[in-house]
């Protein structure tokens, strides 16, 4: 009996005493080079993004990313302005408003990652009508669940476990309704199941064998805002914070010395790339602030990782070198021979991630 209350004391004391110790630790997120604090990159990225027409013809899903990324920005620096321009731009998009035409329609991932801007905003301001507009999109994505409890919308491909899982978070953050977490979670973990391969990396998909950077980027910062969310007693908390873990050592082991992680994660020949990079930083930013991880291990590489993105941002405020918009295919030239963008919102969304995971 003294054993099991000593193991239950420890349990519960475990994230306490981790939480110390990145206290104590010294601070790898301060003191940055010229022009490469948070505070003046995340401006400069939000200002931009307020004068950058949409890229395509629907508002896709990087468009979204960039623009919670931009809200989160704006609360955590306390701009109220920023916040207001941000969530003005978005209400030709409202229901009767003149660019509704621009919202993808599909029963899809890629299309109904648009409630998360919505429902940002009702968490910012809490106008109701945003919550509702934002409700449609997560109810939606789960009105004809599998037999499995998954969503109709399940397709296995990595990308999934941040447009998929993001949209539910967000809708359980808005409304503390606890059906959005559970399936949220449960969602994670099948993906988790599936994907995740022993090295800690994820293939693309079960068919594509390939570690493709941004893919795996989308699931190191789903797992890290999910991990932000789910209480300490979650039945499916410590399966996801095992991959999490899992993953981000494997991580550590590819880092270029320029801070930089590359197209494809493991082939040294392959170029390195800003979206993933953005991600896994924004990743490990988090897990050191959160104590998930060793603060003398990741803060090093989350720090340099920080400063390389920010030497990959140009004199428009567009960010450098960002993988083109990539279907899966089982073709490694396909992988390695992808184009290089500048200024796409791949790649703008995790550089504001990783700026409001520094001010948080």
């Amino acid at each position: 009996m003294k054993n099991f209350l000593k193991s239950a004391v420890l349990a519960l004391l475990l994230p306490v005493i981790a939480l110390s110790a990145a206290a104590q630790a010294p601070n790898y997120f301060t003191n940055w080079p010229a022009g490469m604090s948070p505070q003046e990159v995340g401006k400069r990225l939000s200002q931009h993004f307020l004068v950058t027409p949409h890229q395509g013809h629907t508002i896709f899903y990087g468009e979204v990313a960039t623009w919670y990324g931009a809200l989160t920005f704006a609360h955590l620096s306390q701009d109220a302005e920023l916040q207001r321009s941000l969530i003005k731009r978005f209400d030709p998009l409202l229901p009767g408003g003149s660019e509704t035409n621009l919202i993808g329609q599909r029963r899809h991932v890629d299309d109904e990652i648009f409630g998360v801007a919505p429902l940002e905003m009702y968490i910012l301001n809490k106008d109701p009508k945003y919550l509702k507009y934002g409700l449609e999109f997560a109810d939606r994505q789960w009105e004809n669940p599998r037999p499995d409890g998954l969503s109709s919308e399940t397709r296995f491909w990595i990308d999934d476990m941040y447009m998929l899982t993001m949209l539910q978070l967000e809708a359980y953050r808005a409304t503390g309704d606890k059906k959005y977490l559970d399936r949220d979670a449960h969602e994670m973990v099948a993906y988790l199941d599936k994907l995740q391969q022993p090295s800690g990396l994820f293939y693309h998909a079960p068919d594509v064998p390939y570690y493709w950077g941004r893919g795996d980027g989308w699931i190191a910062a789903g797992m890290a805002e999910m991990l932000s969310t789910l209480p300490a007693d979650h039945p499916d908390r410590a399966r996801i914070l095992h991959s999490y873990k899992l993953m981000m050592a494997a991580l550590l082991r590819y880092q270029g010395k320029d801070g930089m992680w590359r197209q494809l994660i493991d082939h040294e020949e392959a170029w390195p790339e800003s979206s993933c990079t953005g991600m896994f930083a924004f990743a490990m930013i988090t897990g050191v602030k959160n104590g998930w991880l060793d603060p003398y291990t990741y803060g090093p590489a989350a720090r340099r990782a920080w400063i390389a993105l920010a030497g990959n941002i140009d004199q428009n405020d567009d960010v450098m070198n960002v993988c083109a918009g990539t279907n899966k295919k089982d073709d490694l030239q396909y992988y390695l021979e992808r184009p290089r963008r500048t200024g796409d919102y791949h790649g703008q969304a995790p550089v504001l991630w990783a700026a409001s995971a520094l001010l948080r």
